[in-house]
C-alpha cells in the first residue's frame, strides 16, 4: 500500500453499513468528509470501540511507541505477517484495535518500460459500499491531539489481479469482520485469525488509472478518483 486513500461520504454512512446496535459516544460531524487524498502524518477519522459504545475520533495516520519516537518518519502501516508478534505494535495489539473506514486507496504502478515513470491507480469495492481497514490506533481522550496519538493500517500480500497493481495491499475487512475485529470480547487470539484469514479478495475490487494530481496532498477534490486514459511509453 502505497500510503494514500479516500474517505468522502458523512460518517453515518461507514457506521451504518457497519450496522452496530451500539452508541457514538462523542460528537462527529454529519457532513460530507470529503478527503479524496489522504496523505500520511495528516488527521483522519477512525472508529474505535469504547466501553460505552464507538468513538468516533481524528486521529493522526502514523504511530510508533515511546521509544521509537523521532528514530525515523512514524509508520503508516503494519505488515499482517508480523503485526501479532513483534515488539512495534505491542502495545496496540490487545486493545487498540480500530478500523480506518474509507471508499478506495491508491497504488502507483511502475512504466516497465521507463522505470521513472509512475502511473496511479484507483482501487474500490465493485459494489461501490464502504471499506474497513483493520488499523492498531492508539488515542488519549483529551481536547487536544496528543503527541502520542496516531493509527497505523495492516496490510497483506495482495492476490490475483490485485498483484499487477501492487504486492500489498490493506487488509479490508467485510463488515461482519470488521465488527468482530473491534468487538471488545474478541480476544487477540481471534484477532490473529481475523488478520491472517479475513482479508477480501481481489475479486471484490476493481481498478482503474487516475490523474497523477493525486500525488499532490494539496489537491483534494473528487476528480482525483475518476478514470483517466493509460499513458505508456512509446
Amino acid at each position: 500500500m502505497c500510503g494514500r486513500y479516500s474517505i468522502y461520504e458523512p460518517m453515518d454512512n461507514y457506521l451504518r453499513q457497519l450496522s452496530l446496535d451500539l452508541v457514538v459516544i462523542n460528537g462527529y460531524d454529519h457532513e460530507q468528509i470529503n478527503r479524496y487524498n489522504v496523505a500520511p502524518s495528516t488527521r483522519v477519522e477512525v472508529i474505535r470501540p469504547a466501553p460505552e459504545g464507538l468513538r468516533v475520533d481524528r486521529v493522526k495516520w502514523g504511530w510508533a511507541p515511546f521509544w521509537a519516537k523521532g528514530k525515523r518518519p512514524d509508520p503508516i502501516n503494519a505488515r499482517a505477517e508480523t503485526v501479532a508478534t513483534g515488539k512495534f505494535f505491542k502495545s496496540l495489539w490487545t486493545n487498540g484495535r480500530a478500523l480506518a473506514p474509507a471508499n478506495g486507496w491508491y497504488e502507483w504502478v511502475l512504466d516497465p518500460a521507463d522505470p521513472k515513470r509512475k502511473q496511479p491507480y484507483y482501487i474500490s469495492s465493485n459494489s461501490g459500499e464502504p471499506l474497513f481497514f483493520a488499523a492498531l490506533a492508539e488515542v488519549h481522550d483529551q481536547l487536544q491531539p496528543d503527541e502520542r496519538d496516531g493509527f497505523v493500517i495492516i496490510t497483506a500480500d495482495a492476490d490475483e489481479g490485485l498483484l499487477d497493481v501492487h504486492d500489498r495491499k490493506p487488509l479490508v475487512l467485510t463488515p461482519d469482520g470488521a465488527r468482530e475485529w473491534i468487538d471488545l470480547n474478541t480476544t487477540a487470539e481471534r484477532a490473529e485469525e481475523i488478520v491472517r484469514q479475513g482479508c477480501r479478495p481481489a475479486a471484490d475490487f476493481k481498478w482503474h488509472p487516475v490523474s497523477k494530481l493525486v500525488g499532490n496532498v494539496r489537491n483534494q477534490g473528487a476528480e482525483l478518483i475518476e478514470p483517466v486514459p493509460l499513458q505508456t511509453s512509446e
